[in-house]
């Protein structure tokens, strides 16, 4: 499956939520309306084939990714550079997971907030490098996008281990 790239600026991301409603915008990234059976199938399709770390985002949960956007990632991009707008974004995303992971099992954890600012880091070295690997098969897309999971999550684990993060 090809991923049609859009194209932005570097560092700073197209503001796709804008204007759109949910549905829209689920629609404009899985291609099938909001609650279609095939937009499981079609986000991990386009978000693992996607052609950049931002573009992996892009196409991953776009529910949550279009209230991320519009909440968190708008407001602070009025405020601050676009790169640390969009860190800080998955920062709030992180934040919000250890949250709820935290309320589940009752105990005192820190796992996605470091993982996701190595996410977001990631986004933003892709864009400032020009990262495009849309002249790639789709397996090696989805390979190098599973890699910078991967060893995000690997460096995550390192560094809790080693600073004694809960």
């Amino acid at each position: 499956m090809t991923v049609n790239k859009e194209e932005d600026t570097i560092g700073r991301p197209h503001q796709q939520w804008q204007g759109l409603t949910l549905a829209q915008y689920v629609k404009k990234r899985n291609g099938v309306p909001l609650g279609d059976s095939k937009s499981l199938r079609n986000m991990l399709l386009r978000s693992f084939g996607a052609d950049s770390f931002a573009g992996f985002w892009q196409y991953w949960n776009p529910i949550w990714g279009y209230y991320l956007g519009k909440f968190i990632y708008s407001p602070l991009v009025r405020v601050f550079p676009a790169a640390i707008a969009l860190i800080s974004t998955f920062v709030v995303s992180g934040l919000i997971h250890d949250l709820v992971t935290m309320g589940i099992s009752r105990s005192i954890t820190f796992f996605f907030t470091p993982w996701f600012f190595l996410m977001g880091i990631g986004v933003v070295l892709g864009r400032v490098t020009g990262m495009d690997l849309s002249n790639r098969s789709w397996l090696t897309r989805a390979i190098v996008n599973l890699i910078y999971l991967v060893v995000g999550i690997a460096l995550t684990l390192i560094a809790k281990g080693f600073l004694a993060i809960p």
